[in-house]
Formats: C-alpha cells, structure tokens, sequence
C-alpha cells in the first residue's frame, strides 16, 4: 500500500481568498456568483477582510500546507509533484489543470481541504473540476474524458482519520492547559442550510453535523484518557462538558441553517454560570478567515463582554499527525485505485466514508439529483 501508483501528480484543491484589498469584491462575486448579489452589498461583507488589511491567510496556509506535504511525501521515497488550485481565486481550477497539463499528468489524487461530506465540502469542489474540464474540451460532448485528460480520484473526506483527529485533540488539549480545569468546550464549524445538511447523509452513514458530533465525542475521550498533561486531564472525564455550535452563516434570513450560532450559545452558556470555555474549530483545518473573524474578533469579543474566560484551540494546520494522516489517506487511495483490498483507518464511532465517492453523494439537496457532471467518484467521466 506505501506507494502512490498510478498517480503521477496531486491536486490540493481548496477555496480561495483575496491577497489585497482590491481582490476583496471580485472573490466575493466567485464565492456569490449566479445569486444576483449587488456590489454594494459585497462591499458591506467584505469588511470582515478589509479589516485584515483585505488578505485572507488561506492561500499562505495552503502553500504551507503544499510544502508540508511534499516533504511528508519526499520522506517516504514518493516522487510525485502537488499542484495547488483554488474554486474562487488565483490559482484557479483552470490554473491548476493546465499545470497539471504541462507536467503531462494522466491521473492525479484530488486532496480537497475541506474534512467534512457535504456539498460545498465535497461534491461542489468534484462538480466545479469537471465543468473547467467541459470547458478546456478534457470531458467530451458524450461525457467521456478525452485522450490526454486527466482522471482524478478524490481522496475520501478525512474527518474521522486518526491524524486528524490527533492533531485536534492535541490542540485542544494545548488550549485546556492555558484555562485550568471545570471549562467548557465549544467544538466550531461552518453552518450549512438545513436542506444541505439533510442531503449530506442521503448516502453515507452520518450527516454533516454527526460528523462533526462523532469527532467531538472522540476528542472528548481522548482528552479523558491522555496521558502527557496528566495534571488536567486525570480530572476530566469522558462526559466532560462539551457542545456543538456554528458559525459564518451566509444565507438569507428566511432560509434555515444549522445553530447555533456561536456567539448565541455563548449567552446560554454565559446564563448557565459557564465561566470558562474552549473555543475548538474543529471544522476547519486552517486559521482562515472564518476562524479569525467569526471566532478570534466576534466570538472572543463576546466571551469578554459576558466575562467569560476564553481561549482559542489551534487548528489542524501542518501539525505533523495531520500530514502524515494526509499523506496515509492518498497512499490508501492510491490502493483502491490499484483494485487492492484496503480497511480504512478510521478513529471514531462513524465509519469511514465509501472511496469513491458514490453516486449521488453531497448532493445539495436531498433526493434532488444534480445534472451537474462531477470527478472524482463512481459517476466521474472515464476514457471511451
């Protein structure tokens, strides 16, 4: 299994966000296209970047995510380059598949950076790949690939792989250790509508939120089992206080989302006598806009006007667990994809997620299937 035939190339594939101030409107017209969203209003949302100085840090964590990797892979003796693409800013997808091009790559691993299954996590991502590849003239009139194209092969979503979950648990961890004990931990993700969310288990055996719950509860055991911070953890237990909550909510105000929204639940904990909390953002595997904005500046800022006692546990980001995690998972897809028998690591209570990804999986809406064509899974285009 510790190869990575037949890939000749990976493809990091992840969001995107603006460098400069004058970036700001035009990526928010990528992420909103289609909405009819007025530049006026673009402006107004783009505040939570000018006042970064318009510079998300996603695209530096993903060059320091690139170069994690290729040296996690250079170690193991793999010689295979990595090509980072963004869905909504430079390098684009299309950036990314003329590289791939020009390196003469026939079937590359797709390493999306997002962890959870739902469809802006996964499907929209193996959706939008093969519209550029209709576009460029790689994916037929009869949906077939065309000679020279290349296959790509997603690597299953990674939520519940013990590198992720090693890396979030030590993080946690970390965080424990600033506050003291009796604190309570609020694990953070990504709102999603409520229809995405139904949708996300239509297929595979746990939801978006379950996901999430799954890892949290795994964290929580964990922390009540470790060993190198002795002094704080001997006191936890598997039921120490814990719970979920979202942020980062975009949607119109009549469409529901999951909640609750963070800084809600803060005032329930806050008026439940909660003095101290953990703030996890374990749905994102980098410190990205959504974690300094929505969490480091609003829901600090609110834990400090409710007097609470409040720390920020890091992110996965290039903690060694994670890559190496990372870099297991691409080995373990390489292996399916060479037809041999593999079992799936895997580190909490939700199995692994089926690789690949089935048909009709992170639709957006359930039982509402897309003609969109897709990569990467069971319906991806294959050569004639």
């Amino acid at each position: 299994m510790h190869t990575v035939t037949p890939y000749d190339a990976i493809l990091l594939y992840s969001f995107g966000g603006p460098n400069k101030p004058q970036d700001v409107v035009p990526f928010l017209r990528n992420v909103t296209q289609g909405k009819g969203i007025p530049d006026e209003r673009l402006e107004q949302v783009g505040e939570h970047y000018y006042g970064f100085g318009g510079k998300s840090p996603i695209n530096e964590q993903n060059l320091a995510l690139k170069a994690a990797l290729e040296a996690e892979l250079a170690q193991r003796g793999h010689t295979i380059p990595v090509v980072w693409g963004n869905r909504n800013w430079e390098p684009y997808t299309e950036d990314a598949l003329k590289e791939l091009h020009a390196l003469g790559a026939q079937r590359a691993a797709m390493l999306v950076t997002s962890a959870y299954a739902s469809y802006s996590g996964c499907r929209q991502y193996r959706e939008d790949m093969a519209l550029v590849q209709q576009r460029l003239g790689d994916i037929t009139p009869e949906g077939t690939l065309a000679q020279g194209a290349v296959q790509f092969d997603k690597v299953r979503v990674y939520f519940n792989h013990p590198g992720f979950l090693a890396a979030n648990t030590d993080a946690v961890a970390e965080a424990l250790a600033k506050i003291g004990p009796d604190t309570h931990i609020v694990y953070v993700t990504h709102s999603i509508p409520t229809t995405m969310e139904q949708a996300s288990g239509a297929v595979h055996p746990a939801t978006y939120s379950e996901q999430h719950l799954a890892v949290a509860r795994e964290i929580n055991t964990r922390l009540a089992h470790s060993t190198p911070l002795a002094p704080l953890t001997q006191a936890r237990t598997a039921d120490a206080p814990w719970s979920l909550a979202f942020c980062s909510r975009s949607g119109p105000p009549h469409q529901p989302w999951l909640e609750p929204d963070i800084n809600d639940h803060l005032e329930e904990l806050s008026a439940q006598g909660v003095q101290r909390v953990v703030i996890a953002p374990i749905g994102f595997i980098s410190d990205h806009m959504e974690v300094i904005y929505d969490l480091d500046t609003e829901a600090l800022a609110t834990c400090e006007r409710l007097g609470m006692s409040a720390v920020r546990a890091d992110t996965a980001g290039t903690r060694p667990a994670f890559v190496a995690g990372l870099v297991d998972l691409i080995e373990e897809r390489a292996a399916i994809a060479r037809g041999e028998q593999v079992t799936p690591l895997c580190g909490t209570s939700v199995e692994a997620f089926q690789s690949p990804c089935p048909v009709g999986g992170c639709q957006r809406i359930f039982d509402t299937p897309s003609d969109t064509p897709t990569v990467g899974g069971e319906d991806a285009p294959r050569c004639a």
